[in-house]
C-alpha cells in the first residue's frame, strides 16, 4: 500500500544512551546493532506500534525523528515528491529487503521512502 507509514527513526549523536532511555523508560526492546543502527520493537501482541529504530545521526540527520513511508515504486515517489517541492537528502539505497531514500518536504520536515523488494 503506497503512502502507508511502516516505522520510524531517531537519530541521536549518543545512540547506545538513546537505546538505554528508551528501554529503561519504555520498556522497547532493542536489536544489537548493525551498521551503528539498534532496531527497536515498541510493543507486543495487542499493545505492539509501530517499529523503527535508533542510530547515530548522519551529517543529513544528525538529531530528531522522522517517519518512513512504504511506497510501490520508489523512484516515482522520489519524482512526485520533487515536483511537488520535496529535496532528495539521500537518493536510493539498496538493503537486503528493501529500497531507502531519504527526502525533506518544503517545510524542513524529514522523512523515509521504503520499498519492499
Amino acid at each position: 500500500m503506497t503512502g502507508k507509514v511502516i516505522g520510524f527513526e531517531l537519530s541521536s549523536q549518543e545512540p547506545e544512551k538513546a537505546v538505554e532511555f528508551y528501554s529503561k523508560v519504555f520498556g522497547w526492546e532493542f536489536a544489537g546493532p548493525q551498521w551503528d543502527y539498534w532496531a527497536m520493537n515498541t510493543g507486543k501482541g495487542e499493545s505492539s506500534g509501530i517499529s523503527g529504530g535508533i542510530g547515530k545521526g548522519p551529517y543529513d540527520h544528525p538529531h530528531g525523528a522522522r517517519i518512513q513511508i512504504e511506497v510501490d515504486v520508489i523512484e516515482d515517489a522520489i519524482s512526485k515528491a520533487k515536483e511537488n517541492g520535496a529535496l532528495v537528502v539521500r537518493d536510493k539505497m539498496e538493503f537486503d529487503e528493501f529500497y531507502l531514500a531519504y527526502l525533506v518536504d518544503p517545510t524542513g520536515i524529514g522523512f523515509g521512502l521504503v520499498q519492499k523488494k
